[in-house]
């Protein structure tokens, strides 16, 4: 049985700027029709303008084939000034991406490790932050192994003499947000190589790689950035992109990508040198109109909503006897919250909202909600009435 959503409603003579984030923007997000849609952690719904653009484009092949190529190059460009934008890098420290996962494993793979180099990773990641160090460290490498929940004086010292750190912005399961700029500090002080797997947080809250001091950072668009899967992004400082050699190499690695008949394998002089052949063209028009979308928002607006949905989500579990994984603190909180409650089977709990059009996921034996800004405090409401 599918959702009925309840239409929308403001008071007489309420403009629309000053109406809810979530009523400003509902249009957006057909599927508000059929679903209290909480699974933003795993895979979002499409934005309508993302789904438009990727239909234009398709439509365009069909109609026309490549005849259109120059409009191709041109999204591709856009895309990586609007990410740019988002994490405030520059566009050349950008490069074009299938997921996350390849984005870690050009970091990981590209940098020129040596027997004793030392990586500082967290036990929490998911394993797309975890596989790639772990395999450094059976190979040739030393990792030290810390919580996320550690102070920063552990850290810290962690921290000394290490090649490379890298953290989650924000852990998948228990949602525990990191302090970014703290420990880019912590890195920049020991020369150490900050990397970010920005998946979960990317497109909710505000990241500013500068002001991080971040070195390396890859995220896919497919989560919280709201747009489709097999499209990410990597972001390379510009003074580290000649210490980190694509792996995977293809003919638009190069700098003289575009004249066929060249063998000069000389780089790409940006980012774009991680970029191995042909792109995902109809991701990156669906992800440059979702990113475009969340910045005409603005990702300041967009915070404070879903850290407002997310308390309502754990107080309100909490009240029916629910477990909180982690403690939601002012500032390490997040939109994802996972909640357990003793003799419930998780994977029960969301299959039966599931049958009640609210979408969840189970994860790990907990119940793991993760709402965007678009969805209103009254369906929060009504998905903590359906917890048994």
């Amino acid at each position: 049985m599918g959702f009925q959503q309840t239409p929308a409603k403001t008071d007489a003579g309420l403009s629309l700027a000053a109406a809810p984030l979530w009523h400003q923007y509902r249009d957006e997000f057909p599927v508000t029709e059929h679903l209290i849609y909480l699974n933003h952690a795993a895979v979002a719904p499409l934005t309508k303008r993302a789904a438009l653009a990727m239909q234009a484009y398709a439509e365009d092949a069909l109609q026309f084939g490549s005849l259109h190529y120059d409009q191709w190059l041109d999204t591709y460009e856009r895309l990586r000034i609007a990410v740019a934008r988002l994490i405030g890098a520059q566009r050349g420290e950008i490069a074009l991406m299938k997921n996350t996962s390849e984005g870690i494993a050009t970091v990981a793979m590209g940098l020129d490790w040596r027997p004793g180099d030392r990586i500082v990773a967290f036990r929490e990641e998911f394993p797309a932050n975890f596989y790639p160090w772990k395999r450094l460290e059976a190979n040739r490498c030393s990792i030290e192994w810390l919580s996320v929940r550690d102070p920063l004086e552990a850290i810290d010292l962690a921290c000394t003499g290490a090649k490379l750190l890298a953290i989650s912005f924000v852990q998948y399961l228990s949602g525990f947000r990191a302090d970014l700029n703290a420990i880019g500090e912590i890195c920049q002080r020991h020369g150490c190589f900050f990397f970010v797997d920005a998946i979960q947080g990317l497109g909710v809250f505000p990241l500013d790689v500068e002001a991080a001091h971040i070195d390396g950072l890859a995220a896919d668009g497919h989560k919280w950035m709201l747009g489709p899967e097999g499209c990410g992004i990597l972001y390379v400082r510009k003074q580290n992109q000649d210490a980190i050699f694509p792996r995977e190499f293809g003919w638009t690695n190069v700098a003289g990508y575009n004249d066929y008949a060249s063998r000069d394998m000389t780089l790409r002089p940006d980012a774009g040198r991680y970029e191995c052949g042909t792109l995902n063209t109809i991701g990156c028009y669906g992800l440059l109109a979702s990113i475009e979308l969340l910045l005409e928002i603005g990702i300041d607006r967009i915070a404070p909503v879903v850290l407002a949905l997310g308390d309502q989500l754990a107080e309100g579990a909490q009240r029916k006897g629910y477990a909180v994984l982690g403690d939601r603190e002012l500032e390490s909180r997040s939109g994802i919250v996972a909640v357990q409650k003793p003799g419930l089977d998780s994977r029960h709990i969301v299959h039966d909202l599931k049958q009640r059009g609210i979408v969840t996921a189970p994860r790990q034996g907990w119940v793991r909600l993760s709402p965007h800004f678009y969805i209103s405090p009254e369906e929060i409401e009504r998905v903590i009435d359906a917890l048994p």
